[in-house]
């Protein structure tokens, strides 16, 4: 079970029992699992994306970039994994989406920020 201490003692203080507290916990793995699935088949193909990443020396406008894939894993209510360039990575640390044509990430390390992805500019 996911939940911390403190979220399980709340949640059976508004009359969550051990059952139910897992039967939570197991729909919220269950849904971080398919966000992971989702997610995955957004960067299936490849090719150009595009992005509202701030980078250093930029105008804040939409970034294109080359992207090889998404490669993702998920444990519990943890999803995590590696968003690989043509050229560099960076590591992922949670994601969602939106919609069909536009994914949010959060990206770790290097870039330390929320990261909306689009297969079209004029989507961002």
């Amino acid at each position: 079970m996911h939940f911390d201490p403190r979220e399980q003692a709340a949640l059976r203080e508004v009359g969550l029992d051990t059952e139910d507290l897992q039967t939570a916990s197991d729909l919220v793995a269950d849904a971080v699992d398919e966000s992971a699935d989702d997610l995955a088949a957004f960067f299936e193909q490849g090719g150009t994306y595009y992005s509202d990443m701030d980078t250093a020396h930029s105008d804040g406008g939409v970034r294109e970039h080359d992207v090889d894939h998404l490669d993702v894993y998920t444990h519990a209510a943890d999803l995590r994994g590696y968003l690989k360039f043509g050229r560099w990575g960076v590591p992922v640390e949670d994601g969602r989406v939106l919609n069909e044509e536009v994914v949010e990430l959060t990206l770790g390390d290097t870039i330390n920020d929320r990261v909306r992805f689009a297969t079209d500019p004029e989507a961002l």
